[in-house]
């Protein structure tokens, strides 16, 4: 083995520190995919178990009985234990588990269980919003799955019930997988899901981008209007660690689905993501509905100060949005300022602004931060001053991001 490179590991130390210092205390993050880990949970992170395994199993090896392939695991059991419970509790369910390591993994291990190869599936495509994964070339092909899709149109990518059961009664697929990268408003779920059940579909509702607003019920309850099963990612609008969680009221599909996880869609669970996710849960508990309800309020407050400011956005006449997302309206941005979503959020980086190259703007992490509806007109300005006019706004954004030194929701 060689020594590594002179000060290759000071190097790396000193990324490590800037990158903390940047993305941490020097810019506000309207990035829709992203979200704030409470101190708390990112000591959980970096604590010993991160480098530990456990894996209760009741069988016998060379002769003798076992409960657990490892030793030493009496603690890491129970924070599984109080992270899934921790689970049920936030999200009104039965069942829940946290193990999932991705919102993709979750929406795998969902799937795969619950359908068999050659099964046919309903998804919304990515040119409606759709979540590329469940693309024909992606998770479907790896699971051997037909999909065909269900088209979102109009003003922010929204669902129609009545072309939806159409497209149920027709296709007659095994599942309705419902979730999308683009979303702004909820689903009208009850009339879906009567149609789907009818037709003897499972709905199974992928909610990555709006799992924070879920828990705090500010989005829809999906359990409650007729979703089977419901996953997704816990760091968009769920202000956790990266990961993802699975939760569900029908006990036998939880049970089809809980054994299929290890050693399928992953070995280790990582728990010490799991340990920061049950915080984050307990967190929610405490401020969940406060948080989830400003968040959709400094969308709706933004999106009209942007419109004020003469920026074009999506489903505008509509109220903007239901979830923490605003969507640029990239035709007319182009066709008013003769610059698209990409170039627009490489300008405002350079202003400390963080923006989606593909034109949505997400209010999930500067709410935990602590930034309410009235600051909005203030935001709206140095996003048009710093993109849209070449006004250098940097400074002024460092000065305000300072003033918030610590998370308002954790």
């Amino acid at each position: 083995m060689t020594a590594p490179p002179p000060d290759e590991e000071r190097r790396l130390a000193g990324l490590v520190r800037a990158h903390d210092r940047w993305r941490g205390r020097q810019v506000f993050n309207l990035l829709a995919s992203e979200n704030a880990v409470s101190p708390q949970a990112r000591r959980y992170l970096a604590s010993d178990l991160a480098g530990r395994y456990t894996l209760p199993i009741a069988t016998t090896f060379d002769g003798e009985a076992i409960d657990n392939s490892y030793a030493g695991t009496r603690y890491t059991d129970r924070i599984e234990e109080l992270a899934d419970r921790a689970a049920t509790r936030v999200f009104r369910a039965r069942y829940a588990t946290t193990r999932p390591l991705s919102g993709h993994i979750a929406a795998l291990s969902v799937l795969a269980p619950l359908l068999e190869r050659g099964a046919r599936i309903l998804a919304i495509p990515p040119e409606d919003g759709g979540y590329d994964g469940y693309a024909a070339g992606f998770v479907p092909a790896m699971l051997g799955l037909e999909v065909r899709p269900l088209r979102a149109t109009g003003p922010g990518n929204r669902l129609d019930p009545d072309v939806a059961i159409r497209a149920i009664q027709e296709s007659r697929p095994a599942a309705v997988v419902l979730g999308q990268s683009f979303i702004l408003f909820p689903y009208p779920l009850r009339p879906i899901a009567e149609a789907a059940h009818a037709a003897g579909a499972l709905v199974l509702y992928d909610a990555s981008h709006v799992l924070g607003l879920i828990a705090g019920g500010a989005f829809q309850e999906p359990l409650a209007d007729g979703a089977d099963v419901v996953f997704g990612s816990t760091h968009k609008s769920f202000p956790g660690p990266q990961g993802g969680l699975i939760y569900t009221d029908r006990e036998e599909l939880f049970r089809r689905i809980a054994p299929a996880l290890v050693w399928r869609t992953f070995d280790n669970a990582h728990w010490n993501r799991i340990a920061g996710l049950a915080q984050t849960l307990l967190e929610l508990e405490r401020c969940g509905r406060e948080y989830a309800a400003t968040v959709v309020a400094n969308a709706k407050a933004l999106g009209a100060a942007l419109t004020a400011e003469n920026v074009p956005l999506v489903a505008a006449a509509e109220g903007y949005t239901e979830s923490h997302q605003l969507h640029l309206d990239r035709a007319a941005l182009r066709a008013q300022y003769g610059i698209g979503p990409g170039a627009l959020a490489r300008k405002l980086e350079r202003q400390r602004l963080l923006l989606d190259l593909v034109g949505r703007i997400g209010l999930a992490e500067v709410t935990r931060l602590g930034l309410v509806p009235s600051e909005m007109p203030r935001l709206a300005h140095l996003l048009v001053e710093g993109g849209l006019r070449g006004h250098r706004v940097a400074d002024e954004v460092l000065a305000w991001r300072r003033t918030f030194s610590r998370l308002r929701f954790a």
